[in-house]
C-alpha cells in the first residue's frame, strides 16, 4: 500500500494539471476572429479614404500618372496600371482583402500561431498611416519614369539613394521588384531566379531591357519602402515561403561553387525621409527574414492592440482583464 500512494497522489496532481490548463483555455481562436472583425472595419475605412482622396499619395498617383501619360503617351498602359494603387482596385488593396478573407480557414495556416500573427499584420497593414507610406512606392516609380520632372515622396533624390547605398540602377521600377503584388522570383533551367512581372508591368522589361537576376538584385539593390519597411505587413505567409525558397536555392547554388550568399534583406538599404510614425516603428527588413519552417512571428506585435491603431500598447486581446 505505501508503494500505491505516491503513484496515486502523482496521477492526482497530473489531473489537477490537466484540468487547471483546459480551464485556462486558448484565447488565439478568439484574438484571431477579433482582428478578422476590426480589420473589415479598417478595409472599408481606407476603402473610403481611398475614394474620398484622403490619402495623400494615393492622390499624388493620380496625378503624377495623368501627367506623365500627357507627356509620355508610349507609358500610358503601364501609368494606367501604376495608377489602380490609388483605387480599390488596386493590387495592394485587393491583397489585403484576399488575405483578410484567407484567415476564415485555418486550414490555410501551418498553425494557430501562424495564423494569429498574419491576423495582426493584416490588421497593421490595413492602417490608413502604413498604406499611405506603402503607395510612396508607386509613385516614386513614376516619378522616377517622368526623369526626375516630378519629385519622389518619403524618399531621398535616385541619385542620393544609389551614393548612399552603393547599389546598381535597375532603371525606373525596380522598387517593385522582389514584390509580389507586381511579380515573382522564377528560376530558368540552369537554376538562375529572375523577376517575372505581372501582366502589363512587363512593361518594365523593356525599360530595363535586361533581365534582373536575383544574385545580383540580392547583392546590388537600392531602397524602396516594401523592401525595407513594409515587407513584414505586406507579405502574406505563402508570398514569405515563396520569398524565403528562392533565397535558399540561390545560397545552395553559391555554397555549390564555395562562395557565401546573403539574403537581400540582410541589409537595410538607406533612402526613406518623413515616414508615419507606424512606419518608424515598424520590424527593419534584416529583422524579418522568415523561413517557411518559423511560426511568422510579427515583431510588431509586442507593442501592437486594439485599443488604438497609432499609438504604443500591448499585444493581443485583454478579455477585459
Amino acid at each position: 500500500m505505501a508503494g500505491k500512494f505516491p503513484r496515486v497522489f502523482t496521477f492526482f496532481i497530473m489531473l489537477f494539471i490537466g484540468i487547471s490548463l483546459t480551464g485556462c483555455g486558448d484565447d488565439r481562436p478568439e484574438q484571431i476572429e477579433k482582428y478578422q472583425q476590426l480589420t473589415a472595419q479598417r478595409l472599408t475605412q481606407l476603402k473610403s479614404g481611398l475614394e474620398n482622396g484622403q490619402l495623400r499619395n494615393a492622390t499624388l498617383l493620380k496625378q503624377y500618372t495623368q501627367l506623365l501619360s500627357s507627356q509620355s503617351p508610349d507609358l500610358v498602359p503601364l501609368l494606367n496600371e501604376l495608377a489602380l494603387d490609388a483605387s480599390t482596385t488596386g493590387p495592394m488593396y485587393q491583397s489585403l482583402v484576399r488575405r483578410h478573407a484567407d484567415l476564415a480557414n485555418a486550414a490555410n495556416y501551418v498553425d494557430l500561431d501562424q495564423q494569429l500573427a498574419e491576423a495582426e499584420n493584416v490588421y497593421q497593414a490595413t492602417d490608413m498611416s502604413l498604406y499611405n507610406d506603402m503607395l510612396s512606392d508607386p509613385v516614386n516609380v513614376v516619378a522616377d519614369l517622368s526623369n526626375g520632372k516630378l519629385a519622389r515622396v518619403n524618399s531621398i533624390s535616385r541619385e542620393a539613394a544609389a551614393l548612399a547605398n552603393g547599389n546598381e540602377d535597375f532603371g525606373a521600377g525596380s522598387q517593385l521588384v522582389g514584390n509580389p503584388s507586381y511579380g515573382s522570383w522564377q528560376t530558368n533551367s540552369s537554376g538562375t531566379s529572375f523577376w517575372a512581372w505581372y501582366g502589363m508591368y512587363a512593361m518594365f522589361s523593356n525599360i530595363f531591357q535586361r533581365p534582373i537576376y536575383y544574385d545580383n538584385w540580392s547583392n546590388r539593390r537600392g531602397y524602396s519602402y516594401y523592401n525595407d519597411v513594409g515587407r513584414y505587413r505586406y507579405t502574406s505567409p505563402k508570398q514569405a515561403t515563396a520569398q524565403a525558397k528562392t533565397f535558399e536555392q540561390t545560397k545552395k547554388r553559391f555554397e555549390s561553387q564555395g562562395k557565401r550568399f546573403n539574403s537581400p534583406y540582410a541589409k537595410t538599404r538607406t533612402g526613406s525621409t518623413s515616414l508615419s510614425r507606424q512606419s518608424a516603428s515598424a520590424p527593419k527588413a534584416s529583422t524579418t527574414t522568415r523561413t517557411a519552417s518559423n511560426k511568422f512571428r510579427s515583431n510588431y506585435s509586442k507593442t501592437s492592440s486594439f485599443r488604438n491603431s497609432s499609438s504604443r500598447t500591448t499585444r493581443g486581446i485583454s478579455r477585459g482583464k
